[in-house]
């Protein structure tokens, strides 16, 4: 059999892809005129989209809603309350913090303390100075939880934790200051 006159050539795998034009774009000029095309239709979405919801009203939004202290205490120095009763609030806290919550007793056998534990420890036997703290820390309770609670030592024997207490003790200090006690 003969070959015909029009069969095409055998491939190689040899052959080379053929060179670009002259004038044709380098792959780094297409990157920079794609992201240029997309930064105007970018710009054009923003715009649209305000003016779309320009008509929508929007309530200011209250920050003690969104912001939160940090757990952990900061680097900051912390001014000390320049009232006795508001640093006597503030010791016993720290007490607290340190040695431990306890409920059902002043303080506990291994050496945790209540509410009024902490107080009575911190005012070193001045009754009057116990006595004022006592007095705030059951309004700052009274003010959060209500008229209902009949003592600090009710209170804080209510609660599992020594959580919400010591919350109370650091509100009383600063009610305590506000105060000038």
């Amino acid at each position: 059999m003969a070959a015909s006159p029009h069969t095409a050539p055998a491939r190689t795998d040899q052959q080379t892809r053929p060179a670009p034009a002259p004038g044709a774009l380098s792959l780094d000029a297409r990157l920079a005129a794609a992201e240029a095309a997309m930064t105007v239709r970018l710009d054009e979405a923003a715009v649209a989209h305000e003016v779309r919801t320009a008509h929508i009203s929007t309530e200011p939004v209250d920050l003690a809603d969104v912001i939160t202290v940090p757990l952990t205490p900061t680097l900051q120095p912390q001014q000390l309350p320049a009232t006795p009763v508001a640093a006597l609030l503030e010791r016993a806290r720290a007490r607290m913090e340190a040695d431990g919550w306890c409920a059902g007793v002043l303080t506990d056998e291994s050496g945790a303390v209540c509410l009024l534990g902490a107080i009575r420890k911190e005012a070193g036997g001045d009754r009057g100075l116990e006595a004022d703290a006592a007095s705030v820390v059951l309004d700052a309770i009274r003010r959060r939880f209500g008229d209902h609670v009949e003592s600090v030592p009710s209170f804080n024997d209510a609660h599992g934790t020594g959580r919400i207490p010591l919350r109370m003790l650091d509100q009383a200090a600063s009610l305590a200051d506000a105060r000038g006690l």
